[in-house]
């Protein structure tokens, strides 16, 4: 299970990258805007895990988006978090979801979504879409950007 502080335990530290997701530490800043309806995004564009059957490396581009609540996720420990996956074997689909769970539980926002764009593996891109409900009013959503894989054509 991922640790959550309450307080930006790992700002300005050094840090080495968690071995694993169950390792790392996720550090929590209070939102100081907790009033206001406002859309915070990071991008990971060369996120790193494993294939759990053959131990390769799967690359996707992440995109977090979510709306706080009384939270804010550090993203320095969101940097580590995300690197701890590396050494982390597990499907496209487990990945995506893992994250956005991790960071739904931690930081108790009102809303998340993520787009976990994978890049091709046999032939076949995978795309994992998540969010936790329906976005809060008046919440201005841009798209994430990323536009669908399409090889050579």
């Amino acid at each position: 299970m991922t640790k959550t502080h309450q307080g930006p335990a790992l700002l300005g530290e050094k840090a080495p990258l968690p071995a694993s997701p169950d390792e790392a530490e996720l550090d929590l800043v209070p939102n100081p805007h907790p009033g206001e309806t406002y859309l915070v995004r990071f991008t990971a564009p060369e996120f790193t895990s494993l294939c759990p059957v053959t131990g390769q490396p799967d690359f996707a581009h992440i995109v977090i988006d979510y709306a706080p609540g009384e939270w804010l996720v550090e993203s320095k420990s969101l940097k580590l978090y995300l690197g701890s996956f590396r050494n982390h074997g597990a499907f496209h689909e487990d990945c995506t979801l893992r994250i956005a769970l991790d960071l739904k539980n931690a930081m108790s926002p009102r809303w998340l979504r993520i787009g976990g764009y994978w890049y091709p593996r046999g032939g076949i891109p995978i795309d994992v879409f998540w969010q936790s409900s329906e976005p809060p009013q008046g919440l201005w959503l841009p798209d994430q950007g990323v536009p669908p894989y399409r090889g050579r054509g």
